[in-house]
């Protein structure tokens, strides 16, 4: 890796015409065939994370259904971390692949080496390429994936600093009585936001449009 923070950026840009081959392959999205479907499908997937922004969900199912559901989302899981594999061969980065199943989603993790470039600033390219990977995954099975991504840890540390996030919140709202509007965050992020805000007894929503779709925050009762 290159000594300058952007090297590593232009390494992965200076090898477009590689990606494109590898983005291009049966096994993974290809952009010209149905970029319409494809870009409808992203924003269904925004607009079901944001429904689980303000609901739980209770997703009781027969054993059966949840051996099924189990075998799908590993196969999820396999297929990103092969397509995440081959972006890490053609931008000659290193890093290990973990695979889990956390919940209702499949979870590919990128470990082992500082991978700064696939996170970017406050984690958006690891949104954007999270988004890629679902859909290559969506290309081979048909379905729409919710699979998550984490590279170097990210979301992780992200997770506990918007858990101590929303527990702050809540006591600052509990102790005003006034409603608190968070900056603009990804599904995730509210998501932990949510989480936080209802523990402490208090309740909060989403309101706005994606990117700038952000949590607020309001006194119980």
């Amino acid at each position: 890796m290159g000594d300058g923070p952007g090297e590593g950026v232009g390494t992965v840009v200076g090898q477009e015409q590689e990606l494109s081959s590898v983005v291009d392959g049966d096994e993974l999205v290809e952009a010209d065939d149905d970029l319409d479907d494809v870009v409808e499908d992203v924003d269904d997937a925004h607009d079901e994370d944001d429904a689980e922004d303000d609901e739980d969900e209770d997703g009781d199912e027969e054993d059966g259904d949840e051996e099924d559901d189990l075998n799908s989302l590993e196969e999820e899981g396999e297929i990103a971390a092969d397509y995440i594999e081959g972006l890490l061969d053609i931008a000659d980065l290193d890093g290990d692949i973990d695979m889990d199943v956390e919940g209702d989603r499949a979870v590919v993790s990128v470990v082992g080496a500082t991978l700064d470039e696939l996170v970017g600033d406050d984690g958006e390219v690891l949104e954007a390429l999270q988004e890629l990977t679902r859909l290559a995954v969506h290309r081979r099975t048909g379905t729409r994936a919710r699979l998550m991504l984490d590279v170097g840890g990210f979301r992780a540390r992200r997770r506990t600093e918007l858990a101590e996030l929303g527990r702050s919140v809540a006591a600052e709202v509990s102790r005003t009585g006034e409603p608190k509007k968070l900056r603009a965050m990804s599904p995730f992020e509210r998501k932990i936001i949510h989480d936080a805000v209802a523990v402490a007894g208090l309740r909060s929503e989403s309101e706005g449009e994606e990117p700038n779709r952000r949590v607020v925050v309001f006194p119980a009762g």
